[in-house]
């Protein structure tokens, strides 16, 4: 693929050491989105059936006859931590199919990404979207005035390391149950938006330093990820010493306009392809939509134009089912046809095989 100069950090203010990710970041961008109308994070439980209608009606959708959904829940008693989870398995495989673990951005649920899991299912990959409970929806209820407070507990370095736990004890779980003969192990990526990028990279293998010792959270069963929207590790100056460790295949995904933006601070485009400048290993790409915007890649559905937004999300559920197609199935650029198909919303599309 072709050459690519590392992109310079954005410049940061000094943070305290506790927040190992762009948890703050993931914080002030969903208090920014709470603000605008329909924001699908703090809507309840209830409506999820709405909001997929609505999608769908926009997004053209699989079948629910294609694919089957479980809904899990285990108890990690080592961690004293519930892990919900719910599962979309395709209905007619003839043998086990591989999986997808996909980890949800601050505020959110396994009921989010749907787009993508009914995709992914209907097309011969389960798709296991975990909740990861000291992060998830329960952050909005509550008293109002302290809801930054408990954003900001959730950005916390402990959290962020649960939830990269949280992907293995799901694999754990899942893999010694009773859907296990309809997974197959040697098949299996890890995927996520926002904060769960970082978690998915976590899990890739990314390696963050703390009193002289590498904290390797990496999960050997994950042979490649799917990175939407990462932010950049919040407060490490340089990514590379972190991603380097990361030597499976990825695909990254942003937009141009993948903007987070607070008082005083601004992360853009740039900090996402640093991250994908960054990050190890031979096979990797890169995907950058013109426009749009940091939710786009949610449930939502009008955040970054209500024409653009459906047409980024088809493209996203292509191009990453190619991708992991081209992974598993031994065809290393099986997915440019996606990439070609969705030219017009591509700013930027590249790979190194």
């Amino acid at each position: 693929g072709p050459h690519t100069r590392p992109m310079p950090p954005t410049h940061r203010p000094p943070i305290q050491r506790r927040f190992l990710l762009a948890g703050a970041l993931a914080v002030t961008a969903l208090l920014a989105a709470c603000a605008q109308p329909g924001a699908a994070s703090l809507a309840p439980a209830g409506a999820t059936a709405s909001r997929e209608a609505l999608l769908a009606a926009v997004l053209p959708m699989p079948g629910a006859t294609q694919y089957e959904v479980h809904y899990l829940q285990w108890q990690d008693p080592v961690r004293e931590r519930t892990v919900p989870a719910k599962l979309y398995l395709p209905a007619r495989a003839s043998g086990p199919v591989p999986l997808v673990v996909f980890s949800h951005g601050i505020g959110g649920s396994r009921e989010g990404y749907t787009y993508l899991g009914k995709y992914w299912a209907a097309n011969g990959y389960a798709s296991l979207h975990l909740q990861h409970t000291g992060s998830d929806r329960n952050l909005w209820a509550g008293n109002p005035l302290a809801l930054v407070t408990r954003l900001q507990g959730a950005a916390q370095e402990a959290e962020a390391m649960n939830r990269a736990r949280d992907v293995s004890f799901a694999l754990d779980q899942l893999l010694a149950g009773g859907l296990a003969a309809r997974i197959d192990p040697l098949r299996i990526a890890a995927a996520g938006h926002s904060y769960g990028a970082n978690t998915t990279l976590l899990a890739a293998g990314a390696q963050v330093v703390r009193d002289g010792r590498a904290m390797d959270l990496a999960d050997a069963r994950i042979r490649a990820a799917v990175v939407i929207s990462a932010p950049p590790f919040y407060g490490e100056a340089d990514p590379q010493a972190i991603l380097s460790h990361v030597r499976v295949p990825t695909l990254h995904i942003t937009s141009t306009a993948d903007d987070i933006r607070i008082p005083g601070f601004y992360s853009g485009v740039d900090d996402r392809t640093t991250v994908y400048a960054s990050t190890g290993g031979a096979r990797k790409a890169l995907a950058v939509f013109r426009d749009g915007s940091h939710s786009m890649f949610t449930d939502r559905l009008g955040t970054g134009g209500a024409q653009w937004n459906p047409q980024v999300k088809a493209a996203t559920r292509e191009l990453a089912l190619d991708f992991l197609r081209s992974v598993f199935d031994g065809q290393p650029v099986g997915f440019e046809p996606a990439a070609q198909r969705h030219q017009a919303l591509l700013q930027r599309f590249e790979h190194r095989y």
